[in-house]
């Protein structure tokens, strides 16, 4: 397979890509340990998922490489790795095969010195990357690494890759242990620092490769490891000074990255800054992840925007009680409260006006964007969330529950579902995720999300609760009232003829979701005067009156209008069980444009009654 002796004094290109296939696969097969023991800076537990996520994407490239020169072959590995790094510790390992590459830039095959060299640089980029470096964490242990590396070639010069190696991995490890007393979040936790047990386990994986020709296969997490439970993780919940998990690339001709960082430094905390002056990637924690965006914008083009919620990670990680977790995508509307009370995980879809994108209720609230569909002469479009943004998701929540349930948006308006479906299918974590067709969208997406988060802190188990899901998605319906088309003709969805004839005749079309999850216009409303009654009579004669109700009404910036609908349908439907209001999401709202209100519509039926 291409390995070599202990006692080799050269590591060439293909030695060290399976030495570094070996070594990825290793942190794959311990991304749920380290997940667990994952506390700093914040007890989130998702460290063996991002670093999972970070260098399993370079997987596919160190299969074959097609690159003999050492120099040639790091700078495609480091600039893959900056592309796919996730968290603060995948932004630190970026950076470290960036120093190593530029380190190796003329160097065909490492010689033990050129390695230690190499390793020597990633340490030293590593530690700059950081706005606030700190003892007792990856860094402590990547300089431990490196500076023992090169004490050992500094003694014998022709020492072997091999022994080298393996006296530093020792050193490495003592280090590692040590964090555990370095930071006092890892003593009263009683773990070592997780990003710095990730490098450890890469560098292992790497060592018995390079010294024994032992290669770690890529493991199927699925048949290899059995939760009945939801993951013991270390550590406890906190109240966290910033929430979002921010990052993205910046593509630029020469980059101020001493100014970007100190810029950045003032917006939140955990700041890792990677890269090059061409292309840098930014990891920082704070709470309007929109600023880290348009700060990144004043230096170059960005992509790769994420935001990710350490609250509700933190929570559902520790909380216990759910027996499976909940996701859905951000076209699912649902209030803020209930998303806290029941810990729904939700994947952003992603929204364009022009050249500038935006996190779909992430990076801009469901009020903004109605204000910049209001002003903005450019019609927006909306993207349903990539299979990568949907797996990272999957990835993490399946590496600490047996089940993920994933609610989507209906396939007869986006290829939402599909891409959940193809991330579903790639996830590789001991848990199993379950897509489902909500045959929906907006408030009855929403409804059918928080039925499943009720029915997993109800305690059933995950076959009972799919079942019960499927019996609720037939008695889920959303119904729509458009009172202005000019939206929907400058996103494409209707021709102008239509406006023109509905506006002459004064006619307003209600919107509903069918039995098969289209979208169709059921309905007219005649005359533009006293729309709400009417509209409540139309939801009204379309409900089941034998049956208590569960509503959801949403409106673009007309909340007003949405109390006086809910009163309204109070006093057709005495048989309410429930009902909410919240502002609406962009998957509707984009074609419905302000003054639109949506009401979801649900048998109600509590999870117990299916146990």
């Amino acid at each position: 397979m291409g390995n070599l002796s202990s006692g080799a004094s050269h590591l060439d290109t293909e030695q060290l890509a399976l030495a570094l296939r070996s070594g990825i696969h290793r942190v794959i097969l311990a991304q749920e340990d380290l997940n667990r023991i994952n506390v700093f800076p914040v007890a989130d537990g998702d460290t063996g998922t991002n670093l999972s996520v970070s260098l399993g994407a370079a997987l596919a490239y160190l299969a074959n490489p097609g690159e003999k020169h050492t120099g040639s072959f790091l700078a495609v590995l480091a600039d893959m790795l900056l592309d796919s790094a996730r968290g603060n510790s995948g932004a630190i390992i970026a950076q470290f095969f960036q120093g190593m590459s530029d380190s190796a830039e003329n160097v065909s095959l490492f010689s033990a010195r050129t390695f230690a060299n190499a390793i020597l640089l990633g340490s030293d980029y590593a530690h700059d990357a950081l706005a606030k470096p700190r003892e007792g964490t990856i860094l402590s242990v990547i300089a431990v690494f490196a500076a023992s590396l090169r004490e050992h070639v500094s003694i014998d010069p022709d020492i072997s890759i091999g022994t080298s190696i393996t006296h530093a991995a020792q050193k490495a490890g003592e280090a590692l242990v040590r964090t555990q007393e370095q930071l006092d979040v890892l003593r009263k936790a009683g773990v070592v620092d997780a990003g710095a047990s990730g490098f450890i386990t890469l560098i292992e994986g790497m060592k018995d490769f390079i010294v024994d020709g032992a290669f770690t296969e890529k493991p199927n997490l699925a048949d290899t490891l059995v939760r009945d439970g939801p993951l013991n993780t270390a550590g406890v919940e906190t109240s966290l000074t910033y929430r979002f998990c921010t990052e993205c690339v910046v593509n630029g001709a020469d980059i101020d990255r001493r100014k970007l960082r100190e810029r950045l430094s003032d917006l939140g905390d955990s700041l890792v800054l990677a890269g090059t002056k061409r292309k840098a990637k930014i990891h920082i924690h704070v709470n309007e992840p929109e600023q880290v965006f348009d700060l990144a914008r004043e230096y170059g083009e960005i992509a790769g925007i994420k935001a990710d919620d350490m609250q509700r990670q933190q929570h559902s990680t520790h909380d216990g009680i759910a027996r499976f977790a909940v996701i859905t995508d951000s076209a699912a509307d649902i209030p803020d409260e209930e998303m806290e009370r029941l810990d729904i995980h939700m994947v952003p879809c992603r929204i364009q006006f022009g050249d500038r994108g935006y996190l779909d209720k992430v990076s801009i609230s469901s009020a903004e964007f109605f204000d910049e569909l209001a002003s903005n002469a450019v019609a927006p479009t909306t993207s349903q969330p990539s299979p990568g943004d949907f797996r990272r998701h999957f990835q993490h929540l399946a590496s600490h529950f047996p089940d993920v349930v994933s609610i989507n948006l209906t396939p007869g308006v986006s290829g939402t579902l599909q891409a959940a479906r193809s991330a579903a299918a790639r996830t590789n974590a001991s848990g199993k995720v379950h897509v489902v067709n909500s045959q929906n969208a907006s408030l009855g997406q929403g409804l059918l999300a928080v039925f499943a988060a009720e029915c997993a802190t109800a305690g059933l188990d995950i076959e009972t609760a799919m079942a019960a899901i499927e019996k609720m998605i037939p008695v889920t319906t959303s119904f729509a009232l458009i009172r202005d088309l000019t939206y929907a003709v400058r996103g494409g969805r209707i021709p102008a003829s239509r406006k023109i004839i509905a506006d002459w005749l004064r006619l307003t079309p209600v919107i509903r979701t069918e039995a098969d999850g289209s979208l169709s216009a059921s309905g007219i409303l005649p005359g533009r005067k006293n729309l709400l009654p009417k509209f409540a009579r139309y939801v009204a004669k379309n409900c089941n009156p034998d049956t208590e109700l569960h509503l959801a009404i949403g409106h673009a910036i007309c909340s007003d209008d949405a109390c006086n609908l809910q009163e309204l349908l109070h006093g057709r439907l005495p048989n309410i069980r429930k009902s909410s209001i919240t502002g609406l999401g962009s998957a509707l709202g984009a074609h419905g444009g302000p003054g639109s209100l949506v009401v979801g519509v649900q048998e109600y039926r509590a999870p117990e009654t299916f146990s």
